[in-house]
């Protein structure tokens, strides 16, 4: 390889991995990761909690612990689209 052919190819990878779309998608959108780290946390509370359910149905349990966490994820993510909204309406100055 040419040396200029090698110092390309890191910046690329650099540029286009997936941990840093991620970091970027993160830094736009602060209520995705937060949504999806409550939505991990219910579930993983419910699977804990499935030992000491006592003589409730297994179906009911996770019928419960399924609506529970889509609540949280709906809820983060109307947060955050509430938040872009005050964003762009309210403190971006009028042209």
């Amino acid at each position: 390889m040419s040396p200029s052919q090698e110092s390309v190819l890191p910046d690329y990878e650099t540029e286009t991995s997936q941990t840093s779309k991620l970091l970027k998608k993160f830094k736009e959108t602060p209520f995705v990761p937060i949504g999806m780290g409550g939505f991990t946390a219910v579930v993983a509370y419910g699977l804990y909690k499935l030992k000491h359910r006592g003589n409730m149905k297994l179906s009911l349990h996770l019928i419960h612990m399924r609506v529970a966490a889509q609540g949280f994820a709906v809820g983060a993510l109307t947060c955050g689209v509430l938040y872009s909204m005050f964003q762009e309406y309210v403190l971006k100055p009028k042209e």
